[in-house]
């Protein structure tokens, strides 16, 4: 469907009302303008709908200014401060917060609803057919959580790949483990370990630079132009730099990160969008700071993800330099 800007603000300005987006009755609140810039499908449940609408609302308000994150986290009920059941005792939260008076606040909130029905609407809007063309297949979806917090770090990918050409039955998959900055040292391909949980079967592994390891996933069967087709897998390694990033080698639609720190949370975590790869652990490559939740993980999502560009997170490990 075609979602326009007024459209989403305006079913964000009927979501914010009562408890925001721990009302009982979400579902009777969520219009088509929200459920299609969340993501949200016609078979998910109140439960799914909730963390959905809220984990986007979240992606979408960390990058503005912190006077409009504040309101807007408030004026929801996403902030753990606001979890109060009438709209108006948030908005008294967040004025005392920025010592300001409650007319500031909403005047406040309503821009800060425009410019997030902005970057959403601007967010579905497919890039051009032809400035990412595939010839073998690419991802509609790839799903990955990181943690951080395993006696070795544990990535779990899952990926729904679609074939844009007749007889598809391998995949070419690849992970890099950068060097750290001034510790050279060649990677190994013992230094990944790799597990399939579905979807195919591992035929292949090679070292394709001093860092990056190739992986061929030989598919059950052959996949027909359009079929879809997904597969589960689990990667083991040190991290040999502070980072995790895609960089995808054939074009990807949605890609759905979440990392977990545990109790070593870093001092800084930055978004980085559509960077190139070496600039991925470049501490002078600038982006929004995330925070962590209550959980010490981050969510990032991404949408159009261009081939070669590096998108996902880098952080500041505590005490090391900026």
């Amino acid at each position: 469907m075609n979602v326009s800007t007024i459209d989403v603000a305006a079913e964000l300005k009927i979501l914010r009302k009562g408890r925001g987006v721990s009302v009982v009755n979400l579902m009777e609140r969520v219009g088509p303008a929200i459920r299609a810039v969340c993501g949200i499908s016609e078979e998910d449940d109140a439960g799914t709908i909730r963390r959905k609408i809220s984990a986007r609302l979240r992606e979408l308000i960390e990058p503005l200014p912190d006077d409009l994150r504040t309101v807007l986290l408030a004026g929801f009920g996403l902030h753990e401060d606001t979890r109060q059941p009438f709209y108006q005792d948030r908005v008294h939260w967040a004025a005392s917060a920025l010592k300001r008076d409650g007319r500031t606040v909403r005047r406040r909130i309503d821009e800060g609803i425009d410019q997030l029905a902005e970057a959403a609407v601007s967010a579905l809007a497919p890039e051009p057919a032809a400035a990412y063309p595939s010839l073998d297949w690419h991802t509609e979806e790839l799903r990955v959580a990181v943690a951080l917090d395993q006696p070795v770090p544990e990535v779990f990918e899952f990926r729904r790949v679609v074939a844009d050409a007749d007889e598809i039955f391998q995949l070419d998959l690849a992970l890099t483990l950068t060097a750290p900055d001034g510790k050279p040292s060649p990677v190994r391909e013992s230094d990944l370990q790799v597990d399939v949980f579905y979807g195919g079967t591992l035929t292949g592994r090679q070292m394709e630079s001093s860092d990056r390891i190739g992986l061929a996933l030989r598919l059950p069967e052959p996949l027909a132009r359009g079929a879809r087709h997904d597969i589960a897998l689990r990667f083991r390694a040190e991290f040999r730099h502070p980072h995790y990033v895609c960089v995808p080698r054939h074009p990807c639609d949605l890609f759905d990160l979440h990392v977990r720190f545990g109790s070593a949370l870093p001092e800084r975590i930055i978004r980085l969008d559509k960077v190139f790869q070496e600039d991925a652990r470049d501490r002078s490559t600038r982006g929004p700071e995330l925070a962590a939740d209550g959980a010490a993980e981050v969510h990032a999502q991404f949408r159009h993800l261009a081939p070669g560009f590096a998108y996902g997170l880098r952080w500041q490990e505590n005490g090391s330099p900026d």
